[in-house]
């Protein structure tokens, strides 16, 4: 494409709290989405709005973002997307009036999960739009069926409660052929030594830091399960990353969750139940039929995080937003 014809294009910039130093969800659906539009407009992706021109702003995170959507809307009546995250629906709006103003300014907002728009205010819901995240798809590993080796991806912080993951490992008999790599960055100094003292002491369990994006999805197809434990989640790309790769899930049964596995998955265990998280990792382990069942449930929710479906979405709502000023 021509300079000439890109500098003719629609300018949409999205705001997101974190960037790539951050290494999150945030910052993987911002970096995302600019890839998706940029065929047809000019993206930028930043921290902050400070007057920058541009003919659609999209920012993530109501209660980070707030000042910067405040002041969008008091220079410009131009259209404005909010994608809610897991903290805004979970936490902040009930008690934040910032977040909740957010909310109010938008043009329209998004959650990344079906379950989600029950969070949102009900005076909201009517301009409330799902899309799906999505993941190139891979195909599957073959995984031998004598073992069972897992894999859980996020930074070690409370929100993904990596306490009950180490907790699931005593509850399980040691000749029992379950081991369990654990990706993610060390922002809590307490996890952190939690997850050394586990590792020291017990060979299933391997905690490898932060690891580069390909090397984490690698990770992900080779695993027999994907273990998701978190109490709070808006939509974890690691679950798509997971479903486009052939990999199941086991998850905490939290609304993130559910919105992204369907409410009759049958990988769920209660929030912070370790036992109950242990008894489905020795079923998967043990249950040839369990285990294929799990597999044919994932297998049933992949076709939703397919780059083409979020891609058609995603321009679909820019395009009428713009073609509606």
């Amino acid at each position: 494409m021509s300079n000439r014809h890109r500098k003719s294009l629609p300018t949409i910039i999205i705001v997101s709290p974190y960037l790539a130093s951050a290494n999150n969800g945030n910052w993987r659906t911002a970096r995302r989405w600019a890839d998706l539009l940029q065929d047809n407009y000019d993206v930028i992706v930043q921290s902050d709005w400070n007057g920058e021109p541009c003919d659609l702003l999209i920012a993530l995170h109501a209660r980070h973002s707030h000042a910067a959507i405040k002041r969008f809307r008091e220079s410009s009546s131009l259209p404005l997307v909010l994608v809610l995250t897991g903290t805004d629906l979970y936490r902040d709006l009930p008690s934040s009036a910032e977040a909740r103003n957010s909310l109010a300014l938008a043009s329209v907002l998004v959650v990344l999960q079906e379950d989600a728009v029950q969070y949102v205010p009900v005076e909201h819901r009517r301009k409330t739009r799902v899309i799906y995240q999505s993941a190139r798809l891979l195909r599957p590993a073959a995984k031998t069926r004598n073992k069972l080796d897992c894999v859980a991806v996020g930074h070690l912080r409370h929100e993904k409660d990596p306490l009950t993951l180490l907790r699931a490992l005593d509850c399980i008999p040691a000749r029992k052929s379950i081991h369990i790599l654990h990706i993610g960055a060390p922002l809590d100094d307490e996890l952190a030594r939690a997850a050394r003292a586990k590792a020291v002491r017990d060979d299933r369990y391997h905690w490898a830091d932060a690891l580069p994006h390909g090397l984490a999805r690698a990770a992900i197809k080779r695993a027999h399960v994907l273990i998701h434990p978190s109490i709070m989640e808006g939509g974890a790309n690691v679950i798509v990353e997971a479903l486009t790769s052939g990999t199941p899930v086991i998850a905490s049964e939290i609304s993130g969750n559910i919105g992204m596995l369907g409410k009759d998955y049958p990988g769920y265990f209660p929030v912070g139940d370790a036992a109950a998280l242990a008894d489905l990792l020795e079923k998967c382990l043990e249950d040839p039929n369990f285990y294929c069942r799990l597999n044919n449930a994932a297998k049933a929710r992949a076709a939703l995080f397919a780059p083409a479906a979020e891609k058609k979405s995603l321009n679909k709502l820019v395009s009428e937003l713009l073609q509606g000023q």
